[in-house]
């Protein structure tokens, strides 16, 4: 999965000591958060798309030098970090460096949503699960010993929510024994977050992956 292969050019960069007129321009054609500001070449920081009723066509980008964000990744940063930055800093585009923190081009988030969505997490057939436990209980170990050691396949794993000391782990699994899965995550103390009885469970599950099935031959 190469996300080097993502990066685009058809966002402008602004130098500091231009006026804002082009940016405010941008930002009213656009949708994108944020766009990337340079000083003599070299990246400064980012104006945001939420500051735009501030501007003035006039002023100059320099008058806003303080309220600029400066997050930023490189060539070499790995896929899932990329994901993070967006989310981190909720845009939904980022700048790309180069070692002389010259900006070559950006991501777009919708890019890396759409290599997400192309893993074998979403493309192979399977159900999902998801399960809660207290933060200092869970262990991935312990999550793949109780999907395979009831012959079902586990096709990804991650957390995605933390709150109070309870974690939420969302769960590809293959469908064989699905039940049995379900019935040792609750021995082990997991709470099965979807589904009060073992019917509603399962047909929750085949409802989350008939959708997901669906929206994927969209």
């Amino acid at each position: 999965m190469n996300i080097q292969d993502k990066i685009i050019n058809t966002v402008p960069v602004f130098e500091v000591s231009e006026t804002l007129k082009d940016v405010i321009k941008f930002f009213e054609e656009t949708t994108f958060s944020h766009v990337g500001v340079t000083e003599n070449g070299t990246y400064l920081g980012l104006l945001s798309e939420n500051d735009l009723a501030c501007f003035e066509p006039k002023r100059k980008i320099d008058d806003f030098r303080l309220e600029m964000e400066s997050f930023f990744v490189t060539k070499e940063t790995a896929w899932l970090d990329v994901l993070e930055m967006f989310s981190r800093n909720e845009a939904n585009v980022l700048p790309v460096l180069d070692a002389d923190r010259l900006i070559i081009g950006y991501y777009d988030l919708e890019d890396a949503v759409d290599m997400f969505i192309d893993t074998p997490f979403f493309r192979e057939p399977g159900a999902i699960l998801v399960v809660s436990i207290g933060i200092k209980d869970y262990s991935f170990s312990e999550i793949a010993q109780i999907v395979e050691g009831n012959n079902a396949r586990l096709l990804g794993a991650f957390i995605t929510a933390s709150e109070n000391d309870i974690i939420e782990i969302t769960l590809k699994v293959g469908t064989q024994s699905l039940n049995e899965v379900a019935q040792t995550f609750r021995r082990y103390n997991y709470t099965i977050v979807y589904g009060n009885s073992d019917d509603q469970f399962l047909e929750d599950l085949k409802q989350r992956s008939d959708y997901l099935e669906k929206y994927l031959n969209v």
